[in-house]
């Protein structure tokens, strides 16, 4: 993210609360602060394995996209992990759905790291729920 400084005013559009037509501007979080702010958020919202899960997830996101130059993919990657981290912190995740247009946008590599992720979290549950699965693995 080396064109970082270009962008550390860039905006996301939100409804005002006056006028909902108007838009205010909101000052995107800079990468490293970000970063922390999720994993601090991880630490006070999720449970254990949840967090070990979510943790490793966005270490490799936030590393993957280091040496990112296109300055829209920046600020497109920092919008949603602001956005998910806002949901975090006001509990607003639970029992959310991923939005249909946004899945639409998703590449066939997002697709499959998405789904990757639902097996993993589905492969949690059932060792959560089910003593005797973690012994049938080995």
């Amino acid at each position: 993210m080396r064109v970082f400084h270009r962008l550390r005013m860039a905006s996301e559009v939100l409804p005002s609360s006056t006028n909902p037509l108007r838009t205010a501007p909101v000052a995107l979080l800079p990468p490293i602060p970000l970063y922390r702010r999720i994993l601090r958020a991880h630490r006070r919202k999720l449970p254990g394995d949840m967090r070990l899960l979510g943790d490793n997830y966005v270490k490799s996101e936030f590393r993957a996209h280091r040496n990112v130059d296109n300055p829209v993919h920046i600020i497109g990657f920092l919008t949603e992990w602001q956005m998910y981290a806002q949901q975090l912190e006001g509990d607003t995740w639970r029992e959310e759905r991923l939005d249909k247009s946004k899945v639409d946008k998703m590449s066939d590599q997002q697709l499959g790291q998405l789904y990757e992720l639902m097996q993993a979290i589905r492969k949690q549950e059932l060792a959560d729920n089910d003593p005797e699965f973690e012994d049938n693995e080995k």
